[in-house]
């Protein structure tokens, strides 16, 4: 019928109509809301994820720092926590153990660096001028490291036996005179020394050995026609091209060589013959566990001493890296 507007008409111009300026505006405010909406779906789940980590990471790597920085100042008798001030850190001063186990730990870090730090850099600079069965032989610097700690430890106990052990058959084979190894307050940390090196040195001998292999050959050629040497070669070309890597070596080593524990107190039970052995982690571990009291507090302020002296070297050391760069 002429002049009648059908229903299917009038809904077909209201979304014409719905189609204009304002149509588009919704649509990009649509727009818009959803890519906010997937962006914030997106950071929240990143967030979530660092928000996890960051939680375990405090929980597990922080918590007990805090923990025992509180510690040392507390003193735990039949359940009861109160705080005693200085009181831990005045015992521990006091105590003559304190004093010998930390002379003790610092002998132990100077042999070990002397050891430790020199012999991995001669094997690594070995293998690197070797032509054949490299491979190998990497495989044979590495394999103390793969080793369970324990299994090594007893093992070098039982080359160590002054009675059957394998170092004094073949001092006698040599026709030398034998030695009590472990059970001599003179030979008792040399020995601790030689088992803890053997055990380590591959990590360390792996890595010098893949900045060995940095070194421009142009170098070595240069030096080849001025005559040098091998130690002249080394001293003017490896160290210095290794420079980084080295002094980054030194520290770890520095650190993990002060926190001796393991191989005292396998080899020696931790004291050795007239306290010949005792690290100040060892006496951290006779405060807290084998005192016959628990002291956790003395011992947690043991171990924030020994956490400022690491601190301080770990500073030293960046010190001297930026004055160097």
């Amino acid at each position: 019928m002429a002049g009648t507007i059908s229903p299917y008409k009038t809904n077909r111009r209201s979304a014409q109509a719905g189609r204009g300026p304002a149509g588009s505006r919704g649509g990009s405010e649509g727009r818009e809301r959803s890519g906010f909406g997937l962006k914030l779906r997106r950071n929240i789940s990143a967030h979530g994820f660092l928000f996890g980590a960051l939680l375990c990471f405090g929980f597990f790597t922080w918590y007990p720092m805090v923990r025992e920085v509180i510690m040392s100042f507390q003193k735990t008798k039949r359940g009861k926590t109160t705080w005693v001030g200085f009181d831990n850190l005045d015992r521990i001063f006091h105590d003559p153990d304190f004093w010998h186990a930390w002379r003790n730990t610092f002998l132990f870090t100077a042999l070990a660096l002397v050891l430790g730090f020199a012999v991995p850099f001669f094997v690594a600079v070995l293998l690197n001028e070797l032509r054949h069965a490299k491979a190998y032989l990497r495989i044979l610097v590495y394999i103390p490291v793969m080793m369970p700690p324990v299994a090594a430890v007893l093992l070098f106990k039982y080359f160590y036996n002054p009675d059957y052990g394998l170092f004094n058959r073949i001092l006698e084979t040599l026709h030398l005179p034998t030695s009590a190894w472990l059970n001599s307050p003179s030979t008792a940390m040399i020995s601790v020394v030689i088992a803890a090196t053997w055990m380590n040195m591959g990590g360390a001998t792996l890595i010098y050995l893949a900045a060995l292999q940095g070194i421009p050959g142009e170098l070595y050629e240069a030096a080849d026609l001025d005559g040098a040497g091998l130690f002249r070669k080394i001293w003017h070309v490896t160290i210095p091209q290794t420079r980084l890597i080295l002094s980054l070596l030194l520290l770890l080593q520095i650190v993990a060589t002060m926190q001796v524990f393991v191989e005292p107190f396998l080899l020696t039970g931790g004291n050795g013959p007239q306290n010949s052995t005792m690290s100040v982690v060892y006496l951290v571990y006779e405060y807290a566990f084998d005192l016959g009291g628990n002291n956790y507090g003395v011992a947690s302020a043991l171990g924030l001493v020994m956490l400022v002296v690491l601190s301080g070297f770990s500073a030293l050391y960046a010190r001297l890296s930026r004055t160097n760069d």
